[in-house]
């Protein structure tokens, strides 16, 4: 049968005289409890963030005589032990990181670094070798290991109206959500309705439009249910006035009203500086650092603080030396953020990148990724990571 008399001769008899196998799972209790468990919120800063200008080593000539312009005054930078500090622009972070909610690893990456902005986080996304094409994310294996039986998008959200490659897995996926009342209303427009009606369950299969009606389907059940649930309790937290931080406020929120959300996904966005980086990026920080602030601040009046673990990771670094535009080029390592109030090490958690020692003017990864990945899957999310992951990581001590 063609499309078109597909959809002309299929009935409209309503979607809910029918349950395809697909949509059992909706029947069954979610594997999470409403409160008291952890989740994952991950802010991915888009662009490569320059690491060294983030988390300065004020103390390395090197660092100076590489960026003569570009370079933090050592008189401006906010001092977190001998060698480190950080960029006047991450002010608000200063009171997080003495009240032990803040952890800082140097030099992350991975082996045989791609300098691609696309290629690069869809390694970081995927949690692949370089040499290894995937296409699904470390998120969505998770769900597809831990969520047997539960299958909902909503046990993971991306705030966005795109869900990245980390939230795809095989079997399930997260949804991507930017307004719960938007997507809510969407999805109870007649035209929405119309074509979940139109279809009759022995003609739903891969071939024809068996997988866009239970995606369909399965985006109206979570946006009803993320409707509903998040209408509870409302955030008192302040905030400051940014889109990334309000982003961060409705997650808050999700946490909050007990949402059956494992993992958050949220993206800011415009650190590729390669022309004028100082003012593009303090300006970044500033937007990240604060909306981070008051986010740890509602969650620890909301109750909710040791129950929730932040990672904040960028693609690549940039390069030690500053170009001739005042900005710097694709680099490799970086430095990787923790926050949480349930962290066993805090503060900066290993030694300074090594600038005397460079791969071709780039920072030399100490630290895989993947073993952050490794250790949250494993302590904080209590899943089997080498099964998602798909080789054997050593576990980090920072939970």
């Amino acid at each position: 049968m063609d499309r078109r008399n597909f959809i002309k001769t299929s009935s409209l008899a309503s979607a809910a005289l029918f349950v395809p196998s697909f949509l059992k799972a909706f029947e069954k209790r979610s594997f999470l409890d409403k409160q008291g468990n952890k989740v994952l919120v991950i802010i991915q800063l888009s662009g490569g963030n320059d690491g060294l200008n983030a988390l300065v080593p004020f103390e390395n000539d090197i660092y100076y005589n590489k960026r003569k312009t570009l370079s933090v005054p050592k008189s401006d930078i906010i001092r977190l032990n001998d060698h480190q500090g950080m960029n006047p622009a991450m002010k608000a972070l200063q009171e997080v990181y003495e009240q032990g909610w803040m952890g800082v690893i140097n030099s992350v990456g991975y082996p045989n670094p791609d300098r691609s902005h696309f290629r690069s986080m869809d390694i970081w996304q995927s949690a692949s070798r370089s040499d290894e094409f995937l296409n699904t994310g470390w998120v969505g294996r998770y769900l597809d290991s831990s969520c047997q039986g539960c299958g909902k998008p909503y046990n993971a959200i991306e705030v966005d109206d795109t869900l990245s490659l980390a939230m795809k897995g095989m079997t399930k996926k997260g949804i991507a959500v930017k307004d719960p009342v938007k997507l809510y209303n969407a999805t109870r427009e007649p035209f929405f309705k119309e074509m979940t009606d139109a279809l009759k369950p022995e003609m739903l299969n891969e071939e024809n439009l068996g997988y866009l009606y239970k995606t369909m389907i399965e985006t109206y059940s979570s946006a009803d249910y993320i409707h509903t649930t998040n209408k509870t309790v409302d955030t008192k937290g302040e905030y400051p006035n940014s889109a990334f931080a309000k982003q961060l406020k409705m997650i808050s929120k999700f946490i909050q009203n007990g949402l059956e959300t494992k993992v958050y996904y949220v993206s800011l966005t415009g650190f590729d500086t390669h022309v004028g980086q100082k003012g593009t990026q303090e300006r970044l920080l500033k937007d990240w650092s604060e909306g981070v602030v008051a986010f740890l601040k509602d969650l620890k009046s909301g109750g909710r603080l040791d129950d929730t673990m932040v990672m904040t990771f960028s693609e690549f670094g940039r390069r030690v030396e500053q170009n001739a535009s005042n900005g710097t080029d694709h680099g490799t390592a970086n430095n990787l953020y923790l926050f949480g109030g349930k962290l066993k090490q805090k503060g900066i958690l290993n030694e300074a990148p090594d600038l005397s020692d460079l791969d071709e003017g780039d920072l030399k990864y100490k630290v895989d990724f993947r073993s952050v990945y490794a250790t949250l899957l494993n302590k904080w999310l209590e899943s089997d990571a080498k099964g998602i992951i798909g080789s054997e990581q050593p576990e980090m001590n920072f939970i």
